[in-house]
């Protein structure tokens, strides 16, 4: 299955958050959409490498309407050198509901400082009302590493949500508790978006069995109609679709 078709972005609006492919997913889906707003409700790190174009505007929909080249990135403005800022959710809402069905939006709505796992803060994740999907992501890599601030966003969320203490080893199942858990991965849904896991970093028959140990346990405490893996640096990313 294809990318875009695995997590149903085409002609959405695609939020992605956790950790471990964020970024990674947005630029993915980006080269898979016929037209493709890339843009974030949080800071987001330059990707002018990624898309047609990137273009600072606070007149989003203008910018989406004289676009002549695809994906276009867009941005609320720059902060620094190492940083573009995001949109404010009501602001996607109301440049969303304008657009043709064609177009599809996919928005980074957390931060996760490129480590392989997170719990969200009491102010993440940014996610507009008009959202159709949320992607709560995760790496396999973290199965079996320590539950640390080298490999963990906001460690002490996710030992609140698992019962983990400081320096355990995670295991699947914690990956899948936290991802499944509405103070995790499925925070702040909107009440008529779908969500649609992903586990990326699934380089390895190794890693594989681990992500589909996640995917079989976050279907054990979710409804959620499938879990993607993905190695999402390949060109043929979708490793496979888990379904219940």
């Amino acid at each position: 299955m294809e990318l875009s078709e695995a997590l149903n972005a085409r002609g959405n609006v695609t939020c992605v958050v956790g950790a471990g492919g964020k970024k990674s997913t947005l630029y993915a889906l980006g080269d898979v959409l016929e037209r493709a707003v890339v843009t974030a409700t949080v800071r987001i790190p330059p990707f002018e490498d990624q898309v047609a174009d990137v273009v600072v505007s606070d007149a989003p929909l203008e910018a989406i309407r004289s676009a002549e080249s695809w994906p276009l990135g867009l941005v609320a403005g720059r902060e620094g050198s190492d940083r573009y800022l995001g949109y404010d959710p009501a602001t996607v809402d109301e440049f969303v509901d304008e657009l043709d069905p064609e177009t599809s939006v996919v928005v980074k709505a957390d931060g996760a400082r490129t480590r392989w796992f997170k719990a969200p803060d009491d102010d993440e994740p940014q996610l507009p009302a008009a959202t159709d999907v949320v992607v709560p992501i995760a790496s396999a890599k973290i199965v079996g590493e320590r539950l640390d601030e080298e490999h963990v966003h906001r460690p002490e969320r996710v030992a609140a949500i698992t019962d983990l203490e400081p320096g355990d080893r995670i295991s699947a199942t914690d990956v899948a508790t936290v991802v499944a858990s509405e103070r995790g991965g499925c925070k702040d849904v909107p009440e008529d978006a779908t969500v649609i896991p992903l586990v990326n970093m699934v380089d390895t028959p190794e890693l594989e069995t681990a992500a589909r140990e996640i995917a079989t346990a976050i279907h054990d405490r979710r409804t959620v109609p499938r879990v993607v893996l993905t190695r999402l640096l390949e060109d043929d990313p979708v490793v496979d679709v888990v379904s219940p």
